[in-house]
This record gives structure tokens, sequence and C-alpha cells, in this order.
């Protein structure tokens, strides 16, 4: 009888360096996202700009301005509208959630030096002056946008321009001292919610409708369930922030009460959407949230509640796309409502 076949020490080490590769690329890729569980050494001066941009934030804006413009009532799949909606969602992603990302940057490289040392500015791979540009350059290029995406929408008033003007004044004050709204866990994860429900369907139901104040209202209220995703992101700067004094809910209140916080915030004010859905007689778009709700709290007890510290990129990853889906289901309703 013959032997098994074995692996010779060469083939060994061969799989070991093909894994050491796919592993590193993985890094790569998840710091050029701006994911967490990143590695260093970028080279390319536009991949660490893009990288300072975190392109995987951009997605909830996009989507955001896709809801605005179902809850319009009036998007019609023409060439143009799709041409105009990409460009809405151009300035709303990469362009001011770029200038977003890469002001929090600026004024977060001390806490980045504690928690994440591999970002672009603490390691020192982009420059100061190269970083202010960058900021410069993306706010200019996003209000030249939206004005020009209110001359196509025919408003008398200025009223994308009037919000990304706003968003970006929300940006710098989020991250800016001496206001610095991030330092308080309450107003400063507020504040991100509504820059990544309420402001994005806003500019998008302007794009094609008539914003209006119950539009305006409903995301706002929307965007406290935008709070407990925002605290997810707190988990993973804890020491930084504790050690330099941010009030995020998982310091002030330790981690598995903001945990509790977080799934609450998530679940509770979307079935207060759900509730009002049935108000105004969406009752299918209600029930089709509420079952949306569903397996995000089956996510909530099987990763985060459980270990929010090492669960939180899984929970996200399970857990907002229906949680997304949901917003898109409620914006439909809207437009079906109110046109």
């Amino acid at each position: 009888m013959s032997n098994p076949p074995t692996s010779s020490p060469n083939q060994a080490e061969g799989a070991a360096d093909a894994a050491a590769t796919q592993t590193d690329r993985s890094a790569k890729t998840r710091q050029l996202l701006g994911m967490k569980g990143a590695a260093g050494g970028e080279t390319s001066i536009w991949k660490i700009r893009l990288q300072l941009m975190k392109p995987i934030t951009w997605i909830p804006l996009i989507w955001g301005v896709l809801c605005g413009a179902a809850s319009s009532g009036r998007f019609t799949w023409t060439l143009e509208n799709v041409l105009i909606a990409a460009a809405c969602m151009l300035l709303s992603g990469p362009i001011l959630v770029g200038y977003t990302q890469t002001l929090n940057d600026f004024y977060d490289r001390e806490i980045d030096a504690i928690n994440e040392p591999y970002r672009p500015i603490p390691s020192g791979i982009i420059s100061i002056p190269q970083v202010i540009t960058q900021i410069l350059v993306l706010l200019v290029a996003g209000i030249g946008l939206a004005y020009a995406l209110d001359v196509w929408a025919g408003h008398e008033f200025p009223t994308i321009t009037a919000i990304a003007l706003g968003g970006s004044f929300l940006a710098y004050i989020y991250s800016a001292p001496p206001l610095k709204l991030k330092k308080n866990g309450w107003l400063g994860n507020y504040a991100l919610g509504a820059s990544y429900i309420a402001l994005p369907w806003w500019t998008g139901h302007a794009l094609f409708g008539d914003l209006n104040p119950t539009i305006m209202i409903l995301t706002l209220f929307y965007s406290l369930a935008g709070l407990g995703i925002a605290v997810v992101n707190d988990f993973k700067s804890v020491e930084g922030d504790r050690q330099l004094g941010l009030q995020s809910l998982p310091v002030m209140f330790g981690i598995t009460t903001a945990a509790w916080i977080c799934v609450m915030m998530i679940d509770v004010f979307q079935a207060g959407i759900a509730a009002y859905l049935v108000s105004i007689h969406q009752n299918l778009y209600a029930v089709i949230l509420v079952l949306l709700i569903i397996p995000q709290i089956t996510f909530q007890d099987m990763y985060f509640l459980r270990n929010p510290l090492e669960n939180d990129v899984k929970y996200q990853a399970s857990a907002q796309p229906f949680l997304v889906f949901g917003m898109l289901f409620t914006a439909i309703a809207l437009g079906r409502a109110f046109v």
C-alpha cells in the first residue's frame, strides 16, 4: 500500500506566502475604503486622498438621495432623470461626505494617533497643507454642483444649495472646536444620523419634488434611528475617546448599557415610523417595515449585544441592509400618500 502524499516544505511555504498576500490585500482594501481592521503602507497620493474620504461611508448618502427621489412621487425613469439623480448622488456621497470625512480626520488626528495610527494623517504619509487643500476643493465643488442642480430643478430659492451649505456647516461644528459636537455622545451622534438620513433625503426630494415640513420632520425623526447606527461606530474608539475626554455613549454609560441604548434607538424609532405609515393608511408598507425590523433584532442579539467591541462590523454588515431597505419602502409609501 502506498503512503498518502505529503506536502513538501516548499509547498507549505508557498501556501503560507499566498495566505499572507491575501491577508495583506484584504487589509489594504479595508484601508482604502476606510474600514476597521486596515493596514498602512499605501504610497499613491490619489489612493491616500481617496482613503481620507472613506468610500465605505458614501453608500448611506447615495441611498438617502434615492429615498428622497422616491418620496417625491415625481421621479420617472428617463435618461435625464437618471443622470441628474446620479449627479445628486455624487454631490451627497463622494463630494460632501468626502469633505466631511477629510475634515473629521484633520481634527481627529490626535485621537487617530491612538485608535487608528495607520490613518493617513497620523502616519505622516500626507501633509497637513495637502489635507487642507483637499477639504477646500471638495467643499467648493460640492456647493457648485448643488447650485447647478438647483438651476436644473428651476428652484426660485436654491434649496439644494442651502442644504449643502447647512450640511457642510454641520460637518464643521461636528468635528472642529470650540463646539465639536462629537464630544457629546447625544448631540454628535444625532448630527451624524441626520447627516446620513435626513439631509440626503431632503436633497433627493427637493430635486424632483417640493420639500415640505412633513418630509423634513419625518426624516429628522427617522434620524433618531440613525443616531443608534452612529453609536455603533463609537465602540471601536473607546480607549482614545476616554483618554481625550470625548463623551461618547460607551464612555459615558459603559459598553453594555451603550449597546442596549444603541439597539433600542434603532428599533424603537423605526417602529414609530411604521406606526405613522398605518396612520396615513399605508398599511402594506408598515407591515413590510416591521418585517424588516425583525431580522435586525435577531442580529442584534446574535452579534452586537453579546460583544459590541468584536462584532460591530459583522453586525453592521448583517443588519444594516434591512434598515436601508426599510427606508426605501417608507419613502415609496410617502410618495404614494402625498402625491
